[in-house]
């Protein structure tokens, strides 16, 4: 796993603790039953070129709150944001949640995690 600066882990740690964080497992189940209108990878352009989660949608971090509204306009819907570990959605989710999104969800342990349970992945 990826080693971070303390600085940057602290941050997260303390934002982690102010957003609503879900497994992966919670989020194969929610996917497999269909109960999650959007799933937002907030990866880099790269990242998500290489692969994502089925039925995902790009808003990367650096662009998500220009263009959340856009992109999201209820912000009542249910969503679960992902990165690549966890630290990003989880910031991406509470700069959300200070724009009134009340549905956001972060998926703890990200992409790496869906991807290490053997969850299907799919290209573009």
């Amino acid at each position: 796993m990826k080693k971070h600066n303390p600085g940057f882990e602290a941050l997260c740690e303390a934002v982690r603790k102010q957003v609503n964080e879900v497994s992966v497992a919670q989020v194969k189940e929610m996917m497999d039953r269909g109960t999650i209108p959007l799933v937002l990878d907030v990866r880099e352009d790269s990242e998500w070129g290489k692969d994502h989660l089925p039925g995902a949608r790009h808003l990367g971090r650096g662009v998500m709150e220009r263009d959340i509204e856009t992109v999201v306009p209820d912000k009542a819907t249910p969503m679960v944001l992902y990165c690549g570990g966890g630290y990003r959605s989880a910031l991406a989710a509470e700069s959300l949640q200070k724009m009134g999104y009340t549905g956001v969800l972060s998926m703890d342990g990200g992409y790496r995690g869906w991807n290490e349970a053997g969850y299907p992945l799919v290209k573009e």
